[in-house]
């Protein structure tokens, strides 16, 4: 939004949350509600998420929260944005492994971190029942790949990959052992978990496993 007045607000349907910047009053309102959003989500699940209580949370009115988020779905969505958008920048180390090494400590922190990885999980279990937070949350991770993924392009140009590999995918290989202990297997996230992984998905690229 660029409208420093909340009646200037969009119109539930007339633009998604999260794709005009907003600014001044706004802007601090956008900031309390999805603090708020995030406590609640972290706390009760998508199931207890209501818009009425979080606008309680946010001292901020109801209908101002029915009218620029308009839905639950709405609220996470714009959520998963804000968080795409805030979430630490990558690290460039000068080596495939250390940038490796680097994103996966990150993922590890943020899905051990008390709210954090409540929230995730609550995220993604309503992502599996309903198609507009399942695009948000695709929105996020694809936001987050396209930031790492000039680390692997750097490696390429170094020849610690092959020509051909596809950043998206080394990126991904990281992440994914990590987020199936969060959700499937209930093993520890700790600091050798996540240097197993950006060992593995060092060593696959190395060997080529993610030449296009």
């Amino acid at each position: 939004m660029t409208s420093d007045d909340l009646a200037g607000a969009p119109a539930p349907g007339s633009a998604d949350p999260g794709t005009v910047r907003p600014g001044g009053r706004t802007a601090r309102v956008r900031e309390a509600v999805l603090r708020a959003t995030g406590d609640a989500l972290a706390e009760k699940g998508f199931a207890g998420l209501d818009p009425a209580e979080v606008a309680q949370r946010a001292e901020v009115g109801k209908t101002t929260v029915y009218r620029r988020w308009g839905s639950t779905t709405g609220l996470v969505a714009d959520l998963l944005v804000d968080m795409a958008e805030s979430s630490v920048s990558r690290t460039e180390t000068g080596s495939l492994l250390g940038d490796l090494r680097a994103n996966a400590h990150l993922v590890r922190r943020t899905l051990t971190d008390p709210r954090q990885g409540a929230l995730f999980k609550a995220v993604i279990a309503a992502a599996t029942g309903d198609a507009r937070t399942a695009e948000a949350l695709h929105a996020f991770y694809a936001t987050r790949i396209k930031e790492w993924a000039p680390c692997v392009e750097a490696a390429i140009r170094r020849g610690e990959a092959p020509a051909g590999t596809d950043p998206h995918e080394v990126i991904r290989a990281v992440s994914a052992p990590l987020y199936h202990r969060l959700l499937a297997t209930g093993d520890p996230l700790d600091e050798a978990s996540a240097d197993r992984a950006a060992v593995a998905a060092d060593a696959a690229t190395r060997a080529g496993a993610y030449v296009r």
